[in-house]
């Protein structure tokens, strides 16, 4: 890394002068809240029961014996038990953007992952269903992961772990033998599927016999029943042609839709080794794996009529995957909802003979549910929203503001594509991913607000700047001393922060970090460009403030990328 790591500088500075680790010290160091009490602090109440000596003290002690160079830390100073340490600025500017014109559109890129696999299950919606909006959560989490470990130097594998399989195409496919005559599966499937699956639901609460059937189909699916896997076979194909095109309008690509149903005839092995444990045990006709000594309830492996679970094929993937792609991690992108379901997986998995690697590696990335203003969605109760109805209302809606505010504005439809479904996707992403999302369209649809549309409007203005000034000035033309001022300074704070930024959202596969940040960069931008001119100033000036706004243009293009965001030219 070209950029000067000031953290571990201090860290390593502080280690020589207390001779404790110099990782656990980096870990200790913190970005005060106010920028006058300096870049970096640290908090020596951290050593006080280490070092048996009082906060003020150890500071002072630090102080006096540290050792870095003026050129990286021009001053420190002790302010109650913290030693703060304020970097030097113009080495600061310097060092940030000869590596952006360095590396240009690669800034923030690393290698950190080189040679590791990641594997990311994602989007994975139910054959036959709605996808909906409760569905676009996985999918943009999931699919910005993907973007980010990539970019980060691992190799990725995106797989959508398709829903098409279990209880639910036995019901199907009852539904289908009794009703299929009154509904057109091909011109309309998902609603057709839907209708009958409802309707077949309501007869089996009726008649106990109707629910024993679509057990026995869904039996008959697995033992491999010709016609069974005929009309499987149609529901999935026509699914995925619904499905794609929600993905399409998304941006969303897939390594593999390996669902449920390919792991089919991979249960046996499972079975079979958790049987070799001895730990696999019949309770009332079923088989579970006892969890009482982890205070979690048994995990269910296969069912009282023969037939597998959820488990069953989540263990049969794990196995599989393993062996197929030598994962460092495999990440499970899906609701909070599922939470214990893959405490009680990843605990069964290790029953399975795998190298503990691979057991380690298992991480579930739970996410909150999306709400309307009025409440859950239910598709009981007909309030569902469908994806691909909401990505098309959102461009709809971008299309009204731009004919409100700029008709003459070229490629209207491209733009409002752009922006409408990167609104969609920065109000999901912009949410710490564990809570619960209220859909606002007045929020999603704000242009100055902390939405997409806001970061895409920021670039936009950078661009327009670049194009105004006909030129980005060369590294060479560039005088660094222009750019010292509070505002130009808090903008190359930000940029220098953009690697430890995608750092952090591998570290808690956490996509909203980078959400927030990019926010920070349009409004830091902003405050410089109402603070300063920047064409029509003195050469020196005019060619540093330009070449800060492409490095703006730069890391917000970038950054929304990695989300799944495109930019548009123009707004």
């Amino acid at each position: 890394m070209a950029i000067n790591d000031y953290k571990q500088n201090i860290a390593n500075a502080i280690a020589v002068a207390t001779n404790l680790n110099a990782k656990t010290l980096k870990e200790y160091i913190e970005v005060p809240p106010d920028s006058t009490l300096g870049d970096y602090a640290f908090p020596c109440f951290k050593l006080a029961k280490e070092l048996r000596k009082a906060p003020p003290v150890i500071a002072q002690e630090i102080k006096q014996s540290i050792k870095i160079e003026e050129s990286i830390i021009e001053k420190t100073e002790i302010v109650g038990g913290y030693l703060n340490f304020y970097i030097n600025k113009e080495k600061l500017v310097t060092t940030v953007l000869e590596e952006i014109a360095e590396k240009r559109e690669n800034f923030g890129k690393q290698e950190i992952g080189k040679g590791k696999t990641i594997v990311i299950d994602y989007s994975a919606p139910n054959i036959a269903k709605p996808f909906h909006i409760g569905h676009l959560r996985s999918t943009v989490i999931g699919g910005a992961l993907y973007r980010i470990y990539q970019f980060l130097g691992y190799t990725t594998i995106g797989i959508n772990h398709l829903g098409d399989y279990g209880t639910q195409f036995g019901k199907l496919i009852e539904g289908y033998k009794r009703w299929s005559n009154e509904y057109n599966i091909e011109s309309n499937p998902i609603d057709d599927l839907t209708k009958i699956y409802i309707r077949i639901n309501e007869l089996c609460k009726q008649d106990e016999s109707v629910l024993e059937e679509c057990r026995n189909n869904f039996k008959k699916l697995e033992d491999g029943d010709e016609y069974c896997i005929k009309l499987w076979n149609q529901f999935r194909e026509v699914s995925l042609k619904e499905f794609q095109r929600v993905y399409d309008l998304l941006g969303s690509k897939f390594d593999s839709y390996q669902g449920e149903a390919f792991y089919s005839n991979k249960m046996e092995e499972v079975i079979q080794k958790l049987e070799d444990t001895g730990k696999l045990v019949e309770s009332e006709g079923a088989k579970i794996v006892n969890l009482d000594e982890l205070d979690m309830a048994p995990c269910l492996i296969v069912k009282s009529n023969g037939s597998t679970t959820y488990a069953t094929r989540d263990l049969a993937a794990i196995l599989y995957r393993a062996r197929t792609y030598n994962y460092e991690k495999a990440i499970y992108v899906t609701s909070y909802e599922q939470i214990l379901h893959f405490k009680q997986v990843f605990e069964v998995s290790k029953l399975l003979g795998l190298d503990e690697k691979y057991t380690k590696g298992l991480i579930h990335v739970p996410f909150g549910m999306v709400h309307l203003k009025n409440g859950k969605m239910s598709t009981r109760e007909g309030n569902i929203i469908k994806l691909e109805d909401l990505l098309k209302e959102a461009i709809e809606r971008v299309k009204i503001i731009i004919e409100d505010k700029n008709p003459k504005l070229k490629d209207k439809d491209d733009i409002a594509k752009k922006v409408g479904v990167g609104a969609i996707i920065f109000n999901d992403l912009s949410n710490n991913r564990i809570k619960d999302e209220i859909f606002d369209w007045d929020q999603v649809l704000n242009f100055n607000g902390e939405t997409g549309p806001y970061v895409q409007y920021m670039y936009v203005r950078t661009k327009s700047i670049l194009e105004k000034a006909e030129k980005i000035p060369s590294i060479k033309e560039v005088d660094f001393s222009k750019l010292l001022d509070n505002e130009a300074i808090q903008i190359i704070e930000a940029l220098y922060r953009f690697e430890e930024t995608l750092r952090q959202v591998i570290d808690k596969n956490e996509p909203s970090i980078l959400a927030r940040y990019l926010i920070q960069i349009s409004q830091s931008y902003s405050s410089f460009y109402n603070e300063h001119h920047i064409i029509g100033e003195e050469a020196t000036v005019q060619n540093a403030r330009l070449f800060l706004t492409y490095a703006c243009n730069l890391v917000l293009k970038t950054g929304a990328e990695l989300l799944g965001i495109q930019m548009p030219e123009r707004m």
